[in-house]
């Protein structure tokens, strides 16, 4: 278990640290999701970029979960990707 783990494990018995983790839950499932349609379809950031007509930041933004994005930006990146966006409520 990596060091960053183990200080993650600990401070999520701290409910402070715990809100503010679930808070951003989201923002990081979208980036995860990102990443996962990028890499399945064996693009680079710039790549993927190239196809969407837009810069290879604003891809390095939405991975690192700091860049809320739209749906439009979101199907853009499925068709990209070659992947089908779904959104949904649970």
């Amino acid at each position: 278990m990596t060091k960053v783990t183990k200080l993650h494990e600990r401070w999520m018995d701290e409910p402070e640290y715990r809100t503010a983790y679930e808070e951003l839950a989201p923002e990081f499932e979208v980036a995860s999701a990102v990443i996962a349609a990028r890499s399945h379809a064996g693009l680079s950031q710039e790549e993927l970029a190239e196809r969407m007509d837009a810069k290879q930041s604003l891809i390095a933004r939405l991975e690192s979960g700091t860049q809320n994005t739209t749906i439009k930006t979101l199907g853009r990146i499925a068709e990209a990707t070659g992947t089908q966006l779904k959104i949904s409520f649970e």
